[in-house]
């Protein structure tokens, strides 16, 4: 799914094969999410770009965590000639996994397709021993478990991970970001806009992008405009502050907004996102291997050297001297 095309003007009629691997309880969101843009260039591009073929362990129909159930093309022993493989799970990934899908997964691995998870299907991934050393992400619910059990991976919480040996993504709605990439790469900005486009998406998010926002703080606040007004400004740290617009939102004046900030935090509403967006930004630079250009912008900053003159300022120490002190650097 992720393999890049060879270069040169053939590149436009490559048709890239994707088996998916479907495990009992998967995430039927997640699911949608990576096939829906994928299908939306076929149609823009008139031409099969991307096809893909749904597989379960023994071939059956599999039910969702919703309760629906999904019929499906194959069984894995009958799933042959892909560029990549996917394994999508949710809920308890382990629970009806069987020993035969690990040894296949195996056999799979020594060939030239390429293996990725989707929401927990790096557990499965794991489990049968493909991770070790690698940076991988998953639900951000299912990381600390993930974390505790395999210490040999290295697992982050950003939205999705794209490397030359395997691609790893969040679930929920990040595999339509995660495919938008991957049609950015392959078929350029042109056909990444149209897509997103007919999707009502107003931008893509970065991978680096946070999978959630600082609940525990906005919890923690009496005032429940200020805990929505902390929400709204921390789900969206990769786009500029329109205080204007979310006084707006909440029914309050821009003074209102600005005055309930010092009240609660003892900071203004731009003091407040500023900070958050470089802790979130020394987060990302101490805790994933992502460039430090992705990160500013995951961050908000339009500019490397806007972002490092904030940082330096805030810390002290360049971004990149920050990386260099790392303890993940030294591995």
């Amino acid at each position: 799914m992720y393999r890049p095309p060879p270069p040169g003007p053939a590149q436009a009629n490559v048709s890239l094969h994707t088996g998916i691997l479907l495990i009992p309880g998967f995430a039927m969101v997640a699911l949608f999410s990576m096939i829906e843009p994928l299908r939306i260039a076929n149609r823009l591009s008139g031409k099969r770009l991307y096809q893909w073929t749904l597989a379960s362990q023994e071939g059956a129909a599999v039910k969702a965590s919703n309760g629906m159930t999904l019929p499906v093309d194959t069984s894995l022993k009958d799933l042959h000639g892909m560029d990549s493989l996917v394994v999508c799970s949710s809920f308890a990934p382990e629970a009806r996994l069987e020993d035969a899908t690990l040894e296949w997964l195996n056999v799979l691995s020594r060939t030239d397709c390429q293996i990725g998870g989707i929401d927990t299907g790096c557990f499965i991934l794991a489990r049968a021993g493909l991770l070790s050393g690698k940076t991988v992400t998953l639900h951000w619910e299912s990381l600390p478990e993930f974390s505790g059990r395999f210490d040999d991976v290295d697992a982050v919480e950003s939205l999705y991970e794209i490397n030359e040996d395997g691609f790893y993504c969040a679930g929920g709605s990040a595999p339509l970001d995660m495919s938008l990439e991957l049609i950015r790469r392959q078929h350029g900005q042109a056909m990444y806009r149209a897509v997103r486009e007919q999707l009502i998406l107003d931008q893509g998010r970065l991978p680096a992008s946070r999978q959630r926002g600082f609940s525990q703080q906005s919890a923690d606040l009496a005032d429940p405009l200020l805990r929505r007004a902390i929400t709204r400004m921390e789900n969206g740290l990769e786009t500029p502050l329109r205080i204007g617009e979310l006084a707006k939102e909440l029914g309050l004046s821009w003074r209102q907004l600005e005055r309930r900030f010092h009240q609660g935090l003892g900071c203004t509403p731009q003091a407040y996102h500023g900070e958050r967006r470089l802790l979130h930004a020394r987060s990302l630079i101490q805790d994933t291997r992502h460039a430090i250009t992705d990160i500013a912008l995951a961050c908000g900053f339009t500019s490397h050297s806007s972002f490092t003159r904030a940082f330096r300022k805030r810390f002290g120490i360049t971004p990149s001297q920050a990386r260099c002190q790392s303890p993940r650097s030294r591995n």
